[in-house]
């Protein structure tokens, strides 16, 4: 399969993807000119991005803070929700301390989120 090799083909095969989307719906046949042009033009973005705009693991911190704005939550409220002071919900958040295991699992636990993550693993 061809590959994009510059940052113009790939702005250009976005915007030729923006001109398909409205032609490709749910009921579009599998063998359609179009349907069969965006397929490989996303899959040719989608290799360039893999490559050239890579997204990292989110850290801990960056997952807490997800869950926090997901449950309407902010950082006083985690701290009484772990039983917590201010300032140790504060060195966690800000990456200047690792949660204990206790507190990880708390967090896993109020927070639902995978003990793996947790646990970084």
């Amino acid at each position: 399969m061809a590959q994009i090799k510059s940052e113009a083909a790939y702005r250009a095969a976005l915007q030729r993807i923006e001109e398909l989307l409205p032609l490709v719906n749910d009921e579009t046949p599998a063998d359609d000119k179009n349907y069969l042009e965006l397929d490989m033009i996303s899959d040719m973005v989608e290799e360039y991005e893999d490559i050239h705009y890579p997204i990292g693991k989110p850290s801990l911190v960056d997952i807490i803070k997800l869950r926090l704005y997901e449950m309407g939550l902010n950082q006083t409220k985690l701290a009484e929700m772990l039983g917590l002071s201010n300032a140790r919900v504060s060195e966690i958040m800000n990456g200047k301390s690792e949660p204990s295991l206790k507190i990880g699992r708390e967090l896993s636990i109020k927070l639902n989120i995978d003990p793996a993550i947790v646990l970084g693993i």
